[in-house]
């Protein structure tokens, strides 16, 4: 068998300018959509260059697309970390009240891993820092291809300890509690994980899965007051037409994912859904990771066979 080798590209080559060339080609939206998917973070920019000040400029400034309040700076450094940089992101956070601080490299020099994985675990647990390197690579006369590699992220364990903590009701614990176990089924499973971005743990019952636009999107659903385990397959409702496009494929739908879906059209609200479910003893722990696998297998089928219809 005749294998390529892959050989790294120096970045330089491929992004002579980080203000000039990278920030711009970064802030597209399927360059974006990259490094979101390695964070699980559904990223839409609102600007780059963004002024902080009169001194300073934020390389790309955006925020969670299905969050207004999650504000997201991105600092861009096509180098190893510096102080200089991590000064700037911790500036540029306080200046736009910033939620999520992504710090793009393309070497993190241990002291820097350090200072970001101790701003983690020290500051509040709605802050979340990211050190991302960016590699690109070829195998002989291809075009490059970049690569994300996330080096420092919010410890969620760690969070999720100190939040379970805190005065919050035994089913919301159980939330947390469950979606800390889902992030450790993708972790073990590649496949999976290259189709559905960890995201952090949290109280919430939802776990939203973005799917490039946000016409649309899939939520998994731990519902612990009905027993029920439930993938939704959520449109806006400014997007009439792609309710209306599945909705019109819905036996042929159901045939070949053989799922039952129940299909609400709602003229009056923000979103309509199409939504499938199974029965769930949420208390059972020896039955998270089946309904982990469930969860997961069905979310993708349902990616897979909705954007295809929806092309």
């Amino acid at each position: 068998m005749d294998l390529g080798e892959l050989v790294e590209v120096p970045l330089r080559e491929i992004w002579n300018n980080e203000q000039y060339d990278f920030s711009p080609w970064l802030s597209k939206p399927d360059n974006i959509r990259k490094l979101g998917n390695k964070i699980g973070i559904d990223i839409t920019v609102d600007g780059t260059e963004v002024p902080v000040g009169s001194k300073f400029w934020i390389d790309i400034y955006g925020h969670e697309t299905d969050n207004d309040e999650n504000r997201i700076i991105i600092e861009n450094q096509l180098e190893d970390t510096n102080h200089d940089h991590l000064g700037k992101v911790i500036t540029y956070a306080s200046g736009k009240d910033a939620r999520t601080m992504i710090w793009v490299v393309k070497r993190a020099q241990d002291e820097h891993r350090q200072a970001v994985d101790w701003l983690n675990a020290h500051t509040d647990s709605d802050l979340n820092f990211f050190l991302v390197e960016v590699k690109a690579y070829k195998i002989g006369d291809s075009k490059a291809a970049p690569l994300f590699n996330v080096v420092c992220k919010p410890n969620d364990w760690g969070r999720a300890q100190r939040t379970a903590s805190s005065n919050i009701t035994p089913g919301k614990k159980l939330h947390l509690e469950y979606w800390q176990s889902f992030n450790e089924y993708l972790a073990e499973h590649d496949t999976i994980n290259s189709e559905i971005s960890q995201k952090k743990a949290t109280t919430d019952h939802w776990y939203s899965v973005y799917l490039g636009s946000s016409d649309y999107k899939i939520s998994l659903i731990c519902n612990t007051d009905k027993s029920l385990a439930s993938v939704y397959f959520e449109v806006k409702n400014d997007n009439k037409d792609a309710y209306d496009t599945l909705f019109n494929k819905k036996d042929k739908i159901e045939e070949e994912t053989g799922l039952k879906f129940k299909w609400e059209k709602n003229e009056n609200k923000k979103t309509s859904f199409i939504k499938t479910n199974i029965k769930a003893d949420w208390n059972n722990r020896e039955k998270w990771d089946d309904y982990s696998k469930w969860l997961c297998e069905t979310a993708i089928c349902i990616k897979k066979t909705f954007l295809e219809i929806l092309k």
